[in-house]
């Protein structure tokens, strides 16, 4: 199952038990930490999120409220005597920022630490779980998304079909991926005579700061759920234009434009003390909106 939880979701400033941004994706255990502010560790634990099951971290930029708390959650990681490999995705200089970190720290890692630079749109995982990938967005500083698919599950089965044709159970597993099973006269049975097409993957995309560009539309067309940072409320467009960021009823409309299913919003700024009036104004525009509350798991 893949599903998102939300770890912060206001902008710049911490304010009114709101958090910069981070939020974890998982898909059967795995968990993939999407942007890491400061105040992460402490929302890690307080929701219950599995640090040891966090293989790979993904930083959309290199302003402070995406990225200031990754290095102590990478020397937290050390400390705990983590074994396993991490791997971290962000723009180039992340990696000389993060080094430069752990060499006056004199901080030798228990783990193999991977930095991978982003350099445009491109495929960053790619298992026979699931397929993320980055793309460009919008902002004052480089800047990328991230979109995650589900890979396609087997072909669902008709035990009592395959019973019919005398299909040896050994042989159910190669009819889930597709193949054909050839009787011992000679006969062929299609696959698609006893098994069904499967379910297609689920798609999530996290669309980053931004400020309103129908250029990312490709990249989220379509997917069952995207998260659109909503900074402002649409009465300050032209605020949110100087700024590289978006609002409300824009943050709705990239929605509508790509045919997605649902619509999360956050990063909200630190003048708004209530939020209620943020998913008000983008539900006129996109009805299936939520706030992306924090400590909230959604599911995909």
């Amino acid at each position: 199952m893949l599903a998102v939880t939300i770890l912060g979701n206001n902008s710049a400033v911490p304010a009114f038990d709101r958090h910069p941004t981070s939020q974890v994706v998982t898909l059967d255990g795995n968990n993939y930490l999407v942007d890491c502010g400061e105040g992460t560790q402490i929302q890690m634990i307080n929701y219950k999120i599995r640090r040891s099951k966090i293989s790979h971290i993904f930083i959309s930029h290199l302003h402070g409220d995406h990225y200031f708390g990754l290095i102590g959650l990478i020397n937290s990681f050390s400390l705990l005597s983590r074994q396993q490999d991490l791997h971290v995705f962000g723009p180039e200089p992340l990696k000389e920022i993060i080094e430069l970190q752990l060499r006056v720290a004199d901080t030798s890692l228990s783990f193999n630490l991977y930095i991978h630079a982003i350099k445009g749109a491109a495929t960053l995982v790619d298992d026979e779980k699931i397929t993320i990938k980055c793309f460009p967005t919008n902002h004052r500083v480089e800047c990328y998304g991230f979109s995650f698919a589900e890979k396609r599950q087997p072909r669902r089965l008709d035990p009592q079909k395959a019973i019919e044709h005398e299909i040896p159970s050994s042989f159910y597993d190669r009819l889930k991926n597709g193949e054909d099973y050839t009787r011992k006269d000679g006969t062929v049975v299609k696959n698609e005579s006893v098994t069904e097409p499967a379910l297609p993957g689920h798609r999530y995309a996290f669309c980053a700061d931004t400020k309103y560009d129908e250029s990312i539309l490709p990249h989220i067309e379509g997917f069952d759920m995207i998260y659109h940072e909503t900074t402002y409320l649409d009465n300050l467009r032209e605020r949110a234009e100087l700024r590289f960021h978006s609002t409300t009823k824009q943050a709705a409309l990239i929605a509508q434009k790509a045919g997605v299913k649902k619509l999360l919003i956050g990063h909200f700024s630190s003048k708004y003390d209530t939020l209620e009036e943020f998913e008000a104004e983008a539900r006129e525009v996109f009805p299936d909106t939520e706030l992306a509350l924090e400590g909230v798991a959604y599911k995909i």
